[in-house]
């Protein structure tokens, strides 16, 4: 805090470092500058003759870089990066006498040429100038920098085409050519014989990897979101090509220094390279979103393995059990394969294990003895399994469990209480599965609880808050649909809606999410017979979903308090009465679905006030009069109305003065029901641009009532 002092002329200062400091004052004017947030002035080769390293990385310099600053005569490291710093970089004089040895002006807004002074400097060994607006760049300018040691060129144009063949590239050992729009791998690569660091990810480069780039000295590479795959034969001989998949020597076997091998979003194919497993020092594999088959490797050498992401592949098999093995195992990613084990409990005496994931595979079998394991467990998520038999969690203790998703399998029983002793719970889905319980009123204790799913299971009775009982200090999205819950909705229910109900800041420049830096939970959210599922769940979505239950009695008119609501679902119930006026003090609110109710009267005209509503289903009730036209409610189709004989008005052909005695609402029986979902379509409006549909991340929209349910549905009756 504060300011520095002046320095006196021909001062000894050698090294000023000041990045990520948090000064707000002028700094000394005896050195050349201003202020931290203000412009750079021209240096003064006099002032500060000494100086051989300036580091003003991380703070929010603006404005243009004098070309003084690369002619100090002692200046040795040049760091300016990661500031707001714009326009071109004048040419500057003496640079073949420079001592510049570390520069780095990456992460600014810097345009134009790359001056031809820079590439003069011939005692320079580190270049960052990536993540700026400059023109295209040809890499033979670089030929000119022998002593060049480390390249960072992301998110430039670059032309990779040499016009001189004889020109040596100087030898590298960490070159960054992320997002540089490459559709092919650098063949200046190909002599590169001290490689440590490689980054070609994120570029369109597709075809074979060349055998070439199997560089024996890498610890670090990252081919990640490109379109390049392995032939499946090696053809021998041909030094341009890639390894084999399945027999001979394998190039990336010869790799014994490699750390991190981030292959992931590409189109490999075939099974992993066995030899994976094999290389001792290896510790971050990350092959996910491609198209690998067959079995994972053994990793019985590879024990210094912390973070596996294998997941979004076609593997199959077991686990490997040499996995046990990984004392330092954080991440265990394999989600969305094709596994065939059972619950691998041998993993929780892994004390350094933080994420379990083996959601949509084919584990099976009843889960034993989860009790004093998994010590450092964030997330456990099984979900969409075959998993069976009771809950496995009575006496569970994992103290550090912040997501537990284990829905879509066939778990029964009751909710263990020792889910209460799991206090930095955050996300807990429980849906569709086969647990019959009444609601778990005890889960309040958990004071950081944001998402709780329950859907499509078997609870039962009533949910009755007391007044003066605490209710849920932070739960944004309950899920209670397609249950067997019962009784009129209590005041004391919605007043424990804490977080629902109180305004947030909404002056976030970024988007919260749910989760941390590796791992973002996901949820589903089920609306009009469809499921939006969001691959990242924003701390401002609040929805309540108590559909498709045997909920009766008014709808409480205290709902208004759940003023952050975007998504309300009361559908298939026997609410009666009229729709509450208080429901237009939702403002919030984007998707409302009352249909399938027994509601009566007039759509009360205050629901017109809702300026963010996209989707409304007051469908099959036994509403009656005008249908209000202002705002959007005259762009909502006649499927959000139909079913209510009553009603008139548009969109209906009905005319208002047409009405006579209303027909009943057609039986809720199973057909009608069925047909209705059918029948259904969401209805968009152009106000806003709202969470539902807006600003769900990736959703995929699927069609919630398959036919194998709605068979199970037909022969089982409303309830399981």
């Amino acid at each position: 805090m504060g300011q520095l002092p002046e320095f006196p002329l021909n001062n000894a200062l050698r090294i000023l470092l000041l990045s990520g400091t948090n000064f707000s004052g002028k700094l000394p004017e005896s050195i050349g500058f201003n202020n931290f947030s203000g412009l750079i002035p021209p240096f003064h080769r006099s002032g500060v003759p000494n100086l051989s390293y300036l580091d003003l990385s991380w703070n929010q310099l603006s404005g243009s870089i004098h070309s003084s600053l690369f002619t100090l005569p002692s200046l040795q490291t040049l760091d300016l990066s990661k500031n707001q710093l714009v326009g071109e970089i004048d040419e500057f004089s003496n640079a073949s006498s420079s001592l510049i040895e570390y520069l780095c002006l990456s992460n600014n807004y810097l345009i134009g040429s790359i001056p031809k002074s820079i590439f003069h400097l011939s005692r320079l060994e580190s270049l960052s100038i990536g993540y700026n607006n400059f023109d295209s760049l040809k890499l033979d300018m670089f030929f000119q920098l022998k002593n060049l040691r480390l390249l960072q060129l992301s998110n430039m144009s670059l032309l990779i085409g040499s016009d001189n063949k004889s020109l040596t590239f100087p030898q590298l050992e960490v070159l960054t050519l992320k997002s540089c729009n490459l559709t092919e791998f650098p063949e200046f690569i190909k002599t590169q014989d001290k490689l440590v660091f490689l980054d070609l990810s994120n570029n369109q480069i597709h075809g074979f990897v060349p055998n070439w780039l199997w560089k024996t000295t890498l610890s670090w590479l990252d081919l990640s979101f490109n379109a390049i795959d392995f032939p499946k034969e090696f053809p021998f001989g041909d030094a341009n090509s890639s390894f084999p998949m399945l027999t001979g020597a394998l190039p990336i076997c010869n790799l014994s220094q490699l750390r991190r091998f981030n292959a992931s979003y590409n189109k490999l194919s075939g099974p992993i390279p066995i030899c994976l497993g094999n290389i001792s020092t290896l510790e971050d594999l990350d092959l996910q979103e491609n198209n690998f088959s067959g079995n994972i490797p053994d990793f019985a050498e590879a024990t210094q393995l912390y973070t596996p992401q294998l997941n979004e592949n076609r593997l199959e098999g077991k686990l490997p059990r040499s996995l046990a093995y990984c004392r330092v195992l954080q991440v265990l990613n394999l989600g969305n394969n094709i596994l065939y084990d059972t619950f691998p409990l041998w993993l929780g005496k892994l004390p350094a294990l933080m994420f379990l994931i083996l959601r949509s595979n084919m584990f099976y079998g009843p889960i034993k003895h989860v009790k004093n394991t998994f010590p450092a467990l964030d997330v456990l998520d099984i979900a969409f399994n075959n998993f069976s038999g009771q809950l496995p969690f009575e006496s569970f203790q994992a103290p550090q469990l912040r997501s537990l998703k284990i829905g879509g399998n066939k778990l029964e029983g009751k909710l263990p209480r020792s889910l209460a002793n799991c206090s930095k719970l955050e996300v807990l889905d429980l849906g569709k599965n086969m647990i019959q319980d009444t609601f778990p009123f005890w889960l309040v204790k958990l004071p950081s609880l944001k998402v709780l799913v329950l859907r499509a299971n078997r609870f039962y009775g009533t949910i009755k808050f007391l007044e003066e009982e605490n209710g849920f200090p932070m739960l944004r999205i309950l899920d209670l649909a397609s249950n067997n819950f019962s009784g009129e909705l209590s005041v004391g229910f919605f007043q424990s809606l804490k977080a629902m109900r109180m305004m947030t800041d909404g002056n976030k420049s970024k988007p919260d999410y749910i989760g941390d830096g590796y791992y973002q939970d996901s949820v589903t959210i089920v609306n009009k017979g469809y499921e939006i599922f969001y691959e990242k769940i924003l701390t401002i979505l609040a929805c309540l979903d108590l559909s498709n239950n045997s909920f009766h009695g008014r709808i409480p008119e205290e709902i208004q308090n759940l003023k952050l609501l975007k998504v309300l679902n009361l559908s298939y119930n026997s609410f009666l009465g009229p729709i509450p006026l208080a429901l237009g003090n939702l403002t919030e609110l984007e998707s409302l679905d009352l249909s399938r109710n027994k509601l009566s009267g007039e759509i009360p005209p205050q629901l017109t006030s809702l300026t963010f509503l996209e989707v409304l289903n007051l469908s099959y009730n036994q509403l009656e009069g005008n249908i209000p036209q202002s705002y959007q409610f005259g762009t909502f189709s006649k499927d959000s109305y139909k079913g209510n004989p009553r009603l008139c008005g548009l969109p209906l052909t009905r005319k208002c003065i047409e009405v006579g005695p209303g027909m009943p609402p057609p039986k809720e029986d199973v057909d009608s029901w069925v047909d209705g979902l059918s029948d259904w379509k969401i209805v968009l409006i152009g106000y806003g641009c709202g969470l539902v549909i807006g600003i769900s991340i990736g959703y995929t929209v699927l069609n919630e009532m398959g036919n194998k349910w709605l068979d199970s549905y037909k022969r089982n009756g409303k309830r399981n």
